[in-house]
Parts: C-alpha cells; structure tokens; sequence
C-alpha cells in the first residue's frame, strides 16, 4: 500500500465507511480458547470456530481502516486489538494447521491462507502508521509476523500448498509477499531477504496462472476467481511499484480478468459452478484496477464492509485506496465460450449455462452435463454451489454430501451409478455452435460413468434465446439399462403427465413413463438449512441406441 494514509473517499464509499466505523467501535473481540479450538478435531465442524475467528478479523480491518482514515482516531483500541491477534495460539484455521507438518512446525507457525493474510493486514498497518502507534505493539506486530510467517517462508523446505495451482498459491504468497514489502527492505540484511521472499511468490504465481487455460476460466467459480485473482493482482501491483515489473502485462492475464463478466447470468448473478455461490461479491478497488489496466468494467456497486465474512485486509484497503466510479465502456456479449473449461454462458432476457469438463477439477463437482436455467432474477434450473465446509467435505466421503456429488446436479443417473469423480472422468465436447438463432451444445459424458453394459452416453443442448432448451440424450447400451434423468431446484415442481412445472417460471415436457420427487435438507455454505428438489424422471434404455428427449421452456 503506498500510502500511510487513504485518498479521499467518494460519495459511493458512504455506506463502506458507515460500516467500518461501526466495526470499528465494536468492542467485542470473540475469544479463541481450547474448547473453540478443539472443536474441529472433536467434531469436524469448522465454522464454530471460524465465525469467532473471522468476527476479531473484523475488528482488526474495521480499526486499521480507520486509524488510516482519520488521522485523528485514537489508536489505543487499534493497539489493543493488534496485541490481541498477537496472542493467538495460532493464526491459521484449526482445519489447516496440518500444512505445516511438512515442514516439522506447530500450528503456530503453519503458513496457510489465513495465516498469510494476518501476517498482511499487521505489516500494512504498522507501516502505514509509523510513529503514530506505540513501538511496543510494532515491535510486537513485527516480531510475530517474523516467526509465524516469514521465517517458514524463508525456509527452503517447499510448504505444503506450493503445487496446488489455485488460489492457495496466489493468496499465501500475495499476502506474504506484500507483508514482506510493507517490512523489509530497511537494511542490507532485510533486502537480501526481500528479494529471496519475492522470488518465491512469483514462482507461486507463475504456478497459479499454469492452472488456468488460454480462456481464463477459473474452474473454482467466481467466488475464488475474486479470492485468488484479487490477490495475484494485489501482490503484482504492489510489486510493480517497488521493482517497476509488471505481472500483469500478459494476455492470460487479461483473459482471466475478464472471466466474471463472461459467466455473467444477469442482474448480479453469475454461473455458479463448483464451490461457487450464485451471488458473489465483487471487490470495487479489484473491478476498478482491472478497467483501468484491461478495459473490463468497472464496479457498479460498492460492497457492504460484511459482505466478505472473512474481513480481508487485501480486498478493503484496496477498494478504499483504488475505487473510482466508472461507466462501463464496453457490451457484454450474448454468448460466452470458454472451451478450455467447456463452458456455455448465453445472456439476454433468459440466461442458460451448461458445463464439460472433468471430475477432478478445484473444488470439484461431479457434475459434467450439468446445466442452469435462469429468469427474473433466479436460477429455477439450479446448481447447489458450496455445501457447508467440514472436516468430511474435504474428505474421502467427499461425494457422499448432496453439493458436490452427481446426485445434487441435474445429469443422469444410469443402472443406479451416478458420475464418479476422477480426471479420467472427463467429457468430450462434439460440437460448439452460436448461429444466433440456437446455441448447440454437445458433450459425450460416457466416461463419466463406469457402468456394464453402456457404450455412450452424449448429452445434446439445443438452446434458443426466446426461452427454449431442447435437450436430448443419446443412449447406446449393451442391455437394457434403466436411467433417471434428473434435475435439480430449490424451487418445487407440479407434476403432471409427462410434464412438470416451477410455478410460472419453467416447464419441462418429457416422455418418461414415471416421474418422482424428492425433499432433501443439506446445509449451505453457511451452514444453513439448503432445502433442495431432485425431480426424476425415470425411464428404460433399451438394448441398442436409444433417444430421450426433454423441452424446458422459461418464460
């Protein structure tokens, strides 16, 4: 962050501002004793823990933002709240602290994602307010980011999450190297360091584009193109002021900035794919910078403070040192192709989205066929996004839980075997049209399942911007192989003969013999009831080719 102190703040930052100060006058700071901390390891419950966690993370960014506001502030709750974060046992979640047995170290110095970015927000801030604030909690602040965070990061150890590719990679290493920034640099001991922390990020950066095609999709979702993307591009900014170098200066790179505008469904919704949730936020400082740098658009809202319920210091300070209200300079386009993703996205008075791929992407979902159908502000033909995160979602029994598995997606289940996860398990896209009339999409998804019996199994789209999808699949069996085709809702369906309704929103016309509904109860992201509906129809594929046909119709 170049500056102690934030520019200016505009007129559409007044609702931003009004939330940090009442953050920041909160005196609440949650604890994190045994019986909180060892609640994961007991229970695999993660989010216990994690909202006390992340609710001391608002205090520190809400205080931080607005010693850095206001001159003026009195800094002796800001210090207080430093200390407190000074004091944890650990600053990585208690589902992570395992990351840092590779390199024979406690939890009190694993080097996960949020480890990284306390390590960022305590060196920025100390930074920026020099001799404003006591020397004792600097000196405190400096010395605790040096054991928890620099020192495994100077180690020559690799850490456990160097090679993942995702946001891992750009997140741990932007927020570390940006708090070696705001810290180092102040002797020739201190430089020498600087330059070898540094060269490690850009090598994890480098791995983080590697795990993007030429498309610039990101398979985890918008959600983690905001957390990952925003970091690389937080870290390679704040890079290009200290050397002049600049990581942004690339195609890929402009590719990948333009992604959520492409997965755009309308009126703030986006394809939520993978762990990925159908309204994200949108950091107005990160929109901001990419219009500036690539010509994508610029934000058209400003987030509430609350809205990342993780508080991250990257995403508020750079809204706040880089937002300008901008008139998008560009249309989007009706139709987007990603065909390193196989993704679809069709936009206009309906929205349609379908998806190929494999089953071992980031985040993954079995789920290669899906598709969602979207109209007056919701997606009636739904994809479930992120379950509650838990110890066994991450686990072997992943695919047991309704979000990830293929049982929570709209795409056939064959002889009772749903999609198995893999990246063998992948679909073949045949065919890619747009003649502006009809959107034809078509996937062979035979290597998704492991059935006896079945040659192929292709999946065909056929979609019409008036509101129209055909969609057909094409079944060679050996045997005669009962199939349930289903789809998925949060909305409930009216079920007729041969038809099916969601309220005035879509119709399904099909020509299965049987059709069945069922209530499921999972918990959301949020740890929320998610009430779900997987309607079945149920229909034989004969031995030999077979058609099975279905027309939605959004209205």
């Amino acid at each position: 962050m170049p500056d102690t102190s934030f520019p200016r703040p505009t007129g559409e930052l007044t609702s931003l501002l009004r939330d940090i100060r009442a953050a920041a006058a909160d005196d609440s700071m949650p604890e994190l004793g045994f019986s909180a901390y060892r609640d994961y390891f007991d229970t695999g419950n993660r989010i216990r823990y994690e909202r006390r966690y992340f609710r001391r993370r608002a205090r520190l960014a809400a205080r931080a933002a607005q010693a850095l506001l206001a001159p003026d502030t009195d800094l002796g709750p800001l210090a207080d709240t430093l200390w407190s974060v000074c004091d944890e046992y650990t600053w990585a979640l208690p589902a992570h602290v395992r990351h840092s047995a590779d390199q024979d170290r406690g939890p009190e110095q694993c080097l996960d994602l949020f480890a990284a970015e306390t390590a960022h927000t305590l060196a920025e801030t100390v930074a920026a307010l020099g001799d404003r604030l006591d020397r004792r909690v600097a000196d405190r602040v400096r010395a605790e980011v040096e054991r928890r965070v620099f020192v495994p990061y100077t180690d020559d150890r690799p850490l456990n999450w160097e090679g993942f590719g995702n946001n891992w990679e750009a997140v741990c290493a932007g927020a570390t190297g940006m708090a070696a920034l705001a810290l180092l640099g102040g002797s020739s001991a201190d430089a020498s360091r600087l330059a070898t922390m540094l060269d490690r990020s850009r090598r994890a950066m480098d791995r983080y584009l590697a795990g993007f095609g030429d498309d610039g999709g990101c398979a985890e979702g918008v959600d983690y193109w905001v957390y990952g993307y925003g970091y690389f591009v937080y870290f390679a900014e704040a890079l290009r002021e200290h050397t002049g170098e600049d990581l942004l200066d690339s195609a890929k790179v402009a590719q990948i900035a333009a992604f959520p505008h492409r997965v755009a469904l309308g009126g703030g919704a986006y394809v939520p794919f993978s762990d990925a949730s159908e309204r994200p936020w949108l950091p107005a400082g990160l929109l901001t910078r990419l219009a500036e740098r690539f010509g994508t658009p610029p934000a058209r809202v400003v987030p509430s403070l609350h809205d990342d319920h993780c508080y991250r210091w990257g995403h508020l300070s750079r809204t706040l040192a880089w937002f300008r209200p901008g008139t998008p300079a560009i249309t989007a386009e009706a139709t987007s192709h990603l065909p390193d993703l196989a993704w679809v996205v069709h936009r206009g008075r309906f929205a349609f989205a379908a998806k190929g791929g494999h089953n071992d992407e980031p985040h993954n979902h079995n789920d290669l066929g899906h598709f969602v159908l979207h109209t007056r502000g919701q997606s009636v033909l739904d994809d479930l996004g992120a379950g509650e995160y838990t110890a066994g979602y991450f686990g072997p029994g992943r695919y047991e839980y309704l979000h990830p598995s293929a049982r929570g997606h709209s795409v056939p289940i064959v002889d009772g075997q749903g999609q198995l996860p893999g990246a063998d398990r992948a679909a073949k896209v045949l065919l890619f049209r747009d003649d502006g009339d009809t959107l034809s999409f078509d996937l062979d998804l035979t290597g998704a399942y492991e059935v006896a019996g079945l040659r192929s199994l292709v999946r065909r789209f056929r979609w019409r911007p008036d509101g129209r999808l055909e969609l057909t699949d094409e079944i060679d069996a050996e045997r005669e192989l009962p199939v349930e085709e289903v789809f998925i809702s949060r909305r409930e369906p009216t079920l007729t003969a041969g038809a099916a309704s969601w309220g005035d929103l879509v119709t399904l016309a099909h020509g299965c013999p049987h059709a069945a509904l069922e209530e499921v109860v999972a918990s959301d992201h949020q740890a929320r009831p998610d009430r779900v509906y997987r309607l079945s129809c149920i229909t034989v594929a004969p031995a030999g080719q077979s058609v099975h046909r279905f027309v939605f119709e959004v209205k």
